[in-house]
């Protein structure tokens, strides 16, 4: 009787160590599993699939200045009374003359497109009048003015103005200052009797007065 008692112990005791084992090994088995492994994040692309980023950005200047801000908080109600589109060329470690432009032959006052001025209503610009609509703008630089030509081409690439349909020509004179301009900047300054419409870049401004 008791060497029967004595091994219902031994069993017992074996089947309890089992269990413990089962049961210390489950958690270690569910850890390996594939479903605790969180998988990794793919790459984001970092080429745009519809449109490359231009290094000349596009830009537009009102007149008045900020038009669409003094719109948007009523600030002001009526029409604008012009508007400059143009993309922004960069110097990029050159000078603007002879390493970007050249004295005598035609600039789109930017790059890409050529640059569009928009006039909201009649203006006069050195005494001649010009019709509200949209133009394209460009110049010819020399070493003393610059050549401003408002054109009746427009939605045109800008390398080649098409010289035959310019509406008006403008002699400005050119200043040196002591600013150096990384990007072509052209804004509308407020005077008088209307705005300059300036022509920056490097240490190069020209003005064209436009009176509305």
């Amino acid at each position: 009787m008791k060497s029967l008692l004595l091994s219902l112990l031994i069993a017992c005791s074996l089947l309890s160590c089992n269990n413990k084992k089962e049961n210390n090994s489950a958690p270690a088995s569910k850890n390996n599993t594939a479903d605790s492994v969180t998988p990794s994040k793919p790459e984001r692309p970092t080429v745009n699939p519809y449109a490359g980023v231009d290094i000349s950005p596009m830009d537009m200047a009102y007149f008045p200045a900020d038009y669409p801000k003094l719109k948007m908080s009523k600030a002001i109600s009526t029409a604008p009374l012009a508007r400059i589109i143009y993309s922004r060329p960069h110097l990029q470690g050159r000078h603007i003359f002879h390493e970007v432009l050249k004295y005598e032959e035609p600039w789109r006052l930017g790059a890409n497109e050529a640059t569009e001025l928009e006039l909201f209503s009649d203006a006069t610009i050195q005494g001649k009048k010009i019709k509200a609509g949209r133009y394209s703008i460009y110049c010819i630089p020399h070493k003393d003015n610059w050549t401003v030509a408002i054109n009746s081409s427009i939605d045109t690439w800008g390398l080649e103005p098409d010289l035959s349909k310019d509406i008006a020509r403008f002699t400005v004179p050119v200043s040196t200052t002591n600013n150096t301009l990384e990007f072509f900047t052209m804004v509308f300054l407020k005077k008088d009797a209307g705005a300059e419409l300036l022509m920056a870049w490097d240490d190069v401004e020209v003005r064209l007065p436009i009176s509305f």
